[in-house]
């Protein structure tokens, strides 16, 4: 089964490949991937820009979003079990939740650079932007799912706050929760990528270094960048599912 797993990709490589090698597909507008994998190679031993190594890149960038995930997730969750209990904290905070909500990070750029410089406060905050309203509506509607049953138990035996917000409020959101981290992650990595595009003040980063590709019309280095970013994506998205299936084995 897991062998099946890889077949579509190799097939639509082959595909690529084969698409460019018979110029169906200039190489200017999309390399081979064989031009990709050269790319590839060139960001991992020579740099772009040179000297400027991929794996700085890639930890300079994890660094940014693990931070403003990490503020994101102790804000998020805590504020999403309280609303989702509390029909009054709810229809306190709702209104100002659904206003900014809307509003896309990005949008957010010129006045994080203005409140916190071009630096890692900068591009935590957008990260924080994008992760935490993901998080925090899962996470209420985690706790406006779990089942009465549960809840009148708990109450039945007399239960004290603390036993019921650690035994019925987090496990029975726990799947929920979960589910909104898998996504703030998605969101608050494009949202890092996006904001290093705008300049980074230590020259690292998979955004910024994606840009300076472009800069230089280094069409095989933005592809190969992009499949690095899709790939610590793709790691860490498996990291959060192995988490799920050791914090809710219940299920």
């Amino acid at each position: 089964m897991k062998g099946k797993r890889i077949i579509p990709p190799i097939m639509l490589l082959l595909l690529w490949q084969l698409l460019s090698a018979t110029g169906v597909i200039p190489a200017f507008k999309l390399p081979s991937p064989v031009q990709v994998a050269a790319g590839l190679a060139d960001l991992i031993g020579t740099g772009m820009p040179p000297g400027h190594l991929l794996h700085l890149h890639v930890y300079y960038s994890l660094q940014r979003v693990l931070l403003g995930y990490a503020l994101a997730l102790a804000t998020a969750v805590p504020l999403g079990l309280l609303m989702g209990w509390s029909r009054t904290v709810c229809a306190m905070i709702e209104p100002l939740v659904e206003i900014v909500r809307p509003i896309p990070p990005l949008a957010w750029i010129p006045l994080s650079i203005l409140w916190f410089g071009i630096g890692i406060k900068s591009a935590a905050f957008i990260i924080f932007l994008g992760a935490f309203f993901p998080i925090l509506l899962n996470t209420i509607n985690g706790v406006r799912g779990i089942e009465p049953v549960l809840i009148e138990a708990a109450r039945m035996l007399n239960a004290g706050r603390r036993f019921f917000f650690l035994n019925v409020l987090v496990p029975g959101a726990m799947p929920s929760i979960l589910t909104g981290m898998r996504i703030g992650i998605g969101v608050g990595w494009m949202s890092l990528v996006a904001a290093e595009f705008t300049g980074v003040r230590q020259g690292y980063g998979l955004g910024y270094m994606i840009m300076t590709a472009r800069d230089i019309q280094r069409s095989d280095e933005i592809i190969a960048g992009m499949l690095v970013i899709g790939a610590i994506g793709l790691g860490i998205d498996a990291c959060l599912q192995l988490a799920e299936r050791y914090l809710i084995r219940w299920r």
